[in-house]
């Protein structure tokens, strides 16, 4: 039986307070949509994605999220729509094919698991609709608009209602055409099943599967994912520098942003100085050597190869010794151009190759006021800082 998941998506997140729509921001180093789409991708029982994004983010989804994290499940990436519902109804129209079990999940629950994404495709097949949630432990009280209570509802038979839902492909399609015929819109997918008299079957899901609503939302799932990666065993720190000299007829690449300047660095990769300094204070802090020894200017491979490759290699040989990224801080000096207009997108880029917060990234500029080769502009400095940390899971280390 085929099995489609439409991820949703195509909200702004403006409750959250953020200039970045909350599917975006970083959670432990990775995208909150990256994380939901990664159980899917790994999930047995789903066969395809179809993503639903805001219009304008069509091209830039595909190529910074889907392509970047390999989620080659992900089939088409759709427009959303003014509600979440009409989102839904995109992403619907756009499963191609036989299609018996359609799984909707928002986007912005990171923290599902397999195991319920499983549960419900099997609820569906047997009755039709399923859905993820967990029972009320609180008390729940009944008020009029006068906000004076009316009645105290059993809580025995109350759930909250979270995603994943699954349905069978049909039952969805004719709630979805009711809906639009009504010009009904629910709370949620299986109020759509429920109007058509298909009864949907109740998953127990998990209190941790939260929605990224609001900032508090955001410290609760990064409190859940680094109690799962365990108890912190030993922090280290690594140093690291770099120089390089200004060449004509080369680019400016640094923190794997160009700048725009008639000359850049001359070395065997891309010169981006400041993220060799970095790779050298990871590769110190972890016990690895240095760049050099991994990726030898001798050695044509990586002749003119980006930075932002080699950052993420030492990303991979550092997790692999047991290690993990705590945080990042760099000194550029150089006379110029003045790097603070393009120090966010620095940041960006080292955050999102390694995976970590930008929070965790700081990255600041220095003149050397006329002074030394800096100071005669004939060349960039780099000095960084890493700090990382040992962790074991289950008497064994991490891998990240």
């Amino acid at each position: 039986m085929k099995t489609v998941a439409i991820i949703t998506a195509g909200g702004a997140g403006l409750r959250l307070g953020s200039s970045v729509a909350k599917q975006y921001l970083l959670l432990a180093g990775v995208p909150v949509l990256v994380r939901a789409l990664k159980i899917f991708q790994q999930a047995k029982v789903i066969d395809q994605i179809v993503l639903v994004v805001p219009p304008d983010d069509l091209i830039s989804v595909r190529k910074q999220l889907v392509d970047k994290y390999d989620l080659t499940k992900v089939i088409a990436i759709v427009a959303g729509g003014k509600e979440r519902q009409d989102s839904v109804r995109n992403g619907l129209y756009a499963i191609a094919g036989i299609c018996d079990v359609v799984v909707i999940h928002d986007g912005v629950r990171p923290l599902l698991t397999e195991e319920m994404i499983i549960k419900v495709v099997d609820a569906a097949k047997s009755d039709g609709a399923a859905s993820i949630g967990v029972k009320v432990k609180d008390t729940v009280k009944q008020t009029a608009d006068t906000d004076l209570v009316e009645a105290t509802l059993p809580r025995n038979n109350l759930w909250l209602t979270q995603t994943p839902q699954a349905f069978a492909f049909d039952v969805l399609q004719k709630a979805y055409a009711a809906a639009v015929s009504d010009k009904f819109y629910g709370t949620d997918d299986a109020s759509l099943v429920e109007r058509i008299g298909t009864k949907v079957k109740m998953i127990a899901g998990s209190y941790e599967n939260i929605k990224i609503t609001t900032p508090e939302d955001l410290i609760i799932a990064e409190a859940f994912i680094k109690n799962k990666v365990g108890t912190i065993v030993n922090t280290r720190s690594g140093f690291g520098y770099d120089s390089h000299r200004f060449a004509a007829g080369r680019k400016l690449i640094l923190g794997g942003v160009e700048m725009p300047l008639d000359y850049g660095l001359m070395g065997h990769s891309d010169a981006d100085a400041l993220l060799h300094a970095i790779c050298d204070a990871l590769l110190g802090a972890a016990g690895c050597g240095d760049i050099g020894r991994h990726f030898p200017d001798s050695d044509q491979a990586y002749k003119d190869i980006s930075s932002i490759i080699l950052l993420e290699r030492v990303k991979n040989i550092i997790e692999a010794k047991g290690f993990l990224i705590n945080n990042i801080d760099a000194t550029v000096v150089m006379e110029k151009p003045k790097l603070a207009p393009y120090a966010a997108a620095m940041v960006i880029n080292i955050a999102r190759t390694l995976e970590i917060s930008e929070a965790t990234v700081n990255v600041k500029a220095k003149t050397n006021e006329g002074m030394g080769f800096v100071g005669n502009n004939e060349g960039v400095a780099v000095f960084a800082t890493a700090c990382v940390t040992e962790r074991k899971t289950n008497g064994s280390k991490a891998q990240g």
